[in-house]
């Protein structure tokens, strides 16, 4: 009996451990590996994502930025020069209030009641300090002094002196500009002047008034020796919408001017317009120079006008000036700047009379279409107020 009991319990501590063994590996088979440690070098780690970024492919190369395109640069906006009649009207006005004072001195003098000789000694200073010159002002007195002899002063005296003066000025001179040329071929205008008179802003000007006159227009700028210069002329072209033909630094005048003038001649336009080196008059080299310049370009096209810029306030050195450049390139016309700045407006008198040439053009101040035609009968009424 005991043997009987003693075999049961073996059996089933038996297959109680079998059971026990199976129960084991599948718990242990269900159970997840615990990670390895991190001891590996050298792996890029994914950083963690954030919520609503993109992943990002680690080994995809790294995206390419496409340059983006130069922006266009804008088109300037042309300006629209002043019309040869309003500036006129508006040129009058100011000339009025810059040159009255020596027409008001001429006027208080010439209205006394007795016109003694220390009377006529003032009236001769006051012109010669006006810039009128010595000669002509020894005509303009005499012819006073004969008029108001018989005529008498008073309010006569005004009329008087506007008819003489403007008899002086010489309001039968032809004043037009040479802009056109024959057979077809373009005006050439050729200005020339020494630095600080106001030239290549003169030729800026100049083509304002043609454009304004609806003529197409070409510059030339052979003022190659200094390069504001160039400059300067580009950008009076640009606000017009004319073509400006330029050189390097440096580069021979002439070649650039011949290089002008052939582009008038093969565009067809109507003028061309050549700023050259502002010189001075007592440089024999520089002077050839530009001698050469005029007749280089004769080989495209025949000159049709050489305006000479004088500075309205330089007085006597002003008529050196015009004496050497009228015998170097045949000036046919003066342009006189500045002439606002004082009561100096006797200088187109002399002038005049010193050369033979009229005064064409008058400039009267830093305004871009502050350049009008010269007016014999509207000066004159600009100095008596």
């Amino acid at each position: 009996m005991s043997l009987v009991v003693a075999l049961i319990l073996v059996i089933a501590l038996v297959a109680f451990g079998a059971i026990a063994s199976v129960v084991g590996l599948v718990v242990t088979r269900r159970r997840k590996p615990q990670p390895l440690p991190n001891t590996h070098t050298g792996v890029i780690v994914r950083p963690p994502e954030e919520v609503g970024e993109a992943p990002v492919e680690v080994s995809a190369p790294p995206a390419t930025i496409e340059p983006e395109a130069p922006a266009a640069p804008p088109v300037p906006e042309l300006e629209k020069p002043e019309s040869t009649a309003s500036r006129l009207v508006r040129l009058r006005q100011r000339l009025s209030r810059s040159q009255s004072g020596l027409g008001r001195g001429l006027l208080a003098l010439l209205s006394r009641d007795r016109l003694d000789e220390d009377t006529w000694e003032s009236i001769e200073d006051t012109l010669l300090t006006a810039d009128v010159g010595v000669a002509p002002t020894q005509q303009l007195v005499e012819r006073l002094r004969t008029r108001l002899r018989v005529e008498g002063g008073g309010e006569d005296a005004r009329g008087v002196l506007r008819e003489e003066l403007l008899a002086l000025v010489d309001p039968g001179m032809d004043r037009r500009l040479q802009v056109s040329g024959a057979d077809g071929q373009p005006g050439v205008v050729l200005v020339v002047g020494v630095n600080g008179s106001g030239k290549t802003t003169t030729v800026g000007k100049i083509s304002r008034i043609l454009v304004a006159e609806d003529r197409t227009v070409v510059l030339g700028a052979a003022d190659t020796f200094r390069a504001a210069a160039v400059e300067q002329l580009a950008t009076w072209g640009e606000r017009v919408g004319v073509e400006v033909v330029r050189g390097p630094e440096g580069t021979d005048p002439a070649s650039v001017a011949f290089d002008a003038v052939k582009e008038g001649v093969d565009r067809g336009v109507d003028t061309v317009i050549v700023d050259t080196a502002g010189r001075l008059q007592n440089k024999a080299g520089l002077m050839d120079e530009l001698g050469k310049v005029k007749r280089v370009i004769e080989k495209q096209a025949p000159v049709t006008e050489v305006l000479l810029v004088l500075d309205a306030t330089t007085g006597q050195n002003g008529l050196i000036q015009a004496r050497v450049f009228s015998e170097v390139v045949d000036v046919t016309g003066i342009v006189l700047t500045k002439l606002d700045g004082s009561a100096k407006g006797g200088i187109v008198v002399q002038v005049q009379r010193e050369l033979g040439v009229p005064v064409k053009l008058v400039g009267l101040g830093e305004g871009a279409d502050d350049l009008a035609p010269f007016d014999a009968g509207a000066f004159v009424d600009a100095l008596l107020g």
